[in-house]
């Protein structure tokens, strides 16, 4: 698993296919209830604690409820490393604390042509999803140093491009994706605080120092 916020790997946003590549079916996603204020919202790399249940869109079948099944308790998980569906990851990025959404997931980002358990082959999934709490998704001191390639306790856009490659190559995605460049010009205008070109060990880890 892979304990980082913004770098953590999203192959749940690009489809590769001989020659090119596919776009993705979107998430239709509904607002059934936003609080008034809003101090802060959910991105990839945040622990998220949620109720939700899970309708066939079908017939509208509940096939799972986090309040009725199980032991009845919310659910823990980390926004965008693929511990849950494709549709979550997607659906559920820039949601307030105490917000309620709706979301329709496709059978490609749910369970696909397979199907799971109650769910039938090629399901259309309806989620009411409740956010209840957001906390800042831990982050390694060995993750660090393996991306600092050349141990000076900061990164550069090569270390962090590099590092994306192999992630990605891990996942069996192409290692060249023009993407890398795009995600690494994202992470820094959100990680280098002083615009220094680099993210030193601190800009790393300052808002995980709680954990």
């Amino acid at each position: 698993m892979i304990f980082l916020s913004l770098f953590s790997i999203l192959p749940s946003l690009f489809v590769f296919v001989t020659g090119g590549k596919l776009p993705e079916p979107e998430v239709k996603v509904e607002v059934i209830h936003k609080p008034l204020m809003c101090y802060r919202k959910s991105k990839y790399g945040d622990m998220l604690l949620v109720h939700h249940d899970g309708f066939l869109e079908s017939n509208g079948t509940l096939f799972y409820s986090s309040r009725i099944h199980g032991d009845k308790n919310p659910v823990w998980f980390t926004l965008g490393i693929r511990e849950v569906l494709k549709g979550w990851d997607k659906g559920l990025q820039n949601m307030c604390t105490g917000e309620r959404r709706k979301l329709t997931i496709p059978p490609s980002l749910a369970y696909g042509k397979e199907g799971k358990g109650k769910i039938p082959p090629g399901s259309t999934l309806v989620f009411d999803i409740e956010l209840l709490e957001i906390r800042n998704g831990p982050r390694s001191h060995d993750s660090f140093r393996e991306m600092d390639l050349d141990d000076d306790w900061k990164l550069s856009k090569q270390e962090v491009k590099e590092y994306l490659k192999k992630e990605f190559a891990k996942h069996g995605y192409s290692p060249n994706d023009t993407h890398h460049e795009v995600m690494v010009e994202d992470i820094f205008n959100n990680e280098d605080e002083d615009k220094d070109g680099f993210i030193s060990a601190r800009e790393f880890t300052y808002q995980h120092d709680e954990l």
